[in-house]
Order: structure tokens, then sequence, then C-alpha cells
């Protein structure tokens, strides 16, 4: 599938998977060398763009299992410096911010030009958000997840999972079509309300959401699908994540979300240039 948007005011075209790549202003991901503070931010920002990243996605808030919800003072304090730096450093890069609070969005729309808005809520942990969204046609990917990041893990009961996904996402659509928002992507939330195993359901039939004819994002890096079933860290997990969004470029994903951008573009090139020469 290709992806178009609309991205500072232009329409833009890739014919490949994009590279997302993580800026965490968080002090307790589950990936401790993911975390950046004001020291780090410059190089890592910098690196990122020399390996390659189509898409810088800023937060402020771990949204991990178990992680409190942060107050949004807090939130916009933590990612205000990284929003600056990248605007002005970097005005030619393509920017998301990682909320799910409307009043961060326009925050980080109006002030910095922010191109995407990546909500994990899809819209439900905030009723404004969806309209902010709308009003500033901005990018908007919409997430699957039940209950917040403190209780989700309690929320994993599906009758079948890969239908409730395709409707969860075809009336997410509806809403946001009702509020305006003409760029949507949606992610299935790996590790958000799933167990290990309905992680690995999804992955091994993510085609199926093809059928709702919108770009897909899979965000698996390093995550706790691969490390607990390898029984290893999150820091030796970097095989399996590349392993896994291998699978997903085949299973049709438009954008992967990682914390290893140079690595990651090395697989979307060689897996593109494999699939062309098919």
């Amino acid at each position: 599938m290709k992806l178009t948007l609309r991205i500072k005011g232009e329409i833009r075209e890739w014919s490949r998977p994009l590279v997302m790549g993580i800026l965490n202003l968080t002090p307790d991901s589950f990936y401790d060398k993911s975390r950046i503070n004001s020291e780090t931010l410059a190089n890592r920002v910098d690196q990122m763009i020399e390996d390659g990243v189509d898409i810088i996605d800023i937060g402020g808030m771990s949204s991990r299992p178990g992680a409190l919800i942060i107050e949004s003072k807090e939130e916009w304090e933590r990612i205000k410096p990284a929003l600056k730096y990248i605007s002005g450093k970097h005005p030619n890069a393509i920017i998301s911010v990682d909320t799910f609070r409307s009043e961060i969005a326009q925050r980080a729309i109006s002030e910095y030009g922010v191109d995407i808005v990546n909500d994990i809520s899809g819209g439900n942990l905030d009723p404004r958000m969806l309209s902010v969204v709308g009003e500033n046609q901005t990018v908007y990917i919409g997430m699957h997840m039940r209950g917040t990041p403190e209780n989700m893990q309690n929320h994993s009961n599906y009758k079948n999972l890969m239908l409730e996904l395709a409707s969860y996402f075809g009336e997410l659509n509806k809403r946001c079509i009702e509020h305006g928002i003409a760029d949507v992507i949606i992610d299935p939330g790996i590790g958000f309300s799933k167990t290990l195993d309905q992680n690995y359901e999804i992955l091994n039939n993510l085609d199926m959401l093809l059928s709702i004819k919108l770009p897909i994002l899979v965000g698996i890096s390093r995550k706790s699908l691969i490390y607990k079933l390898l029984n290893i860290t999150p820091e030796e997990s970097l095989p399996g994540t590349i392993a896994l969004n291998t699978l997903a470029i085949l299973k049709g994903a438009s954008i992967l979300r990682v914390h290893d951008v140079k690595e990651t573009v090395q697989v979307v090139n060689v897996v593109c240039k494999t699939l062309l020469s098919i």
C-alpha cells in the first residue's frame, strides 16, 4: 500500500514503509536506554536524522503496563524542549507528538507545527481530541487499547480479537471522518491490553486489517512479547525486534515505530529491494 499524507501543507507519497523513531522524554520507560534528558536530547535527535528517520515521535508520558497518568503540565514541560529543538534545528523533519490529551496536541501543533498526533486511546480518553485534530487538519494515528496504561492488562478478554480490532477501527475511522480528519493511520496496539499470545495473533493476521484500507502502524520495538518469550532483557531484544518488523512489513505495515532507527532503515531497504525483485 502506498502511503499518502498531507505534511506541512503539501501532499507527500511514499512507496515504502516509514521509520518512526521514538524520542522518549519519560524517566520511567520500560527500555531505560531510550530515556533522554536535556543533555542528550540534541545528540539523539541529530543521530536519528543522520540515520534516516522519517518521523520523530515525541512522548512525555510512559504508556508501559502499569504506568501512572501524569499531570498535563508535567507532560508539556517534558516534551517542550524537544519540540523547540527539532522545529528550530530541523524544520523539515516530520514531527509526531505521542499524547492522548487534546490540549497537548493543540499546543504542539499551534506553537511548533507538529505534523502528526499519535493517540494511544483512539480518542477515548479525551473527547476533544478528534475535534482538535480535525480543526488543524493534522495527520492522526489512533491506537486500539482498552482501559488506561495503568489497568489495561486487566482488559485482555476477547471473543474474537481480530474481528474486534476491525470493528474498532471501522468505527474510529467513521468518527474521524465526522470530525474532518482526512489522514488516519491505525495502530493495533501491540502490548496494550493484549496477552503475549494475542500480540502474536495480531502480527500473524495483520494483513486482515488491510481491508479497512487505512495505513497501519506497528510498534513492537523491544517490547515484552519479545523479551518475555525469549527470557531475555529489552537490551538484548534487537534481533527479535528486527525479525518481527520484517514480518510486519510483509504483512502490510506502512509505519514501523522503533527505538533503533539505523537498523530499521536497513531492514526496510533490504526487504523492499527483495519484494521489488520478485
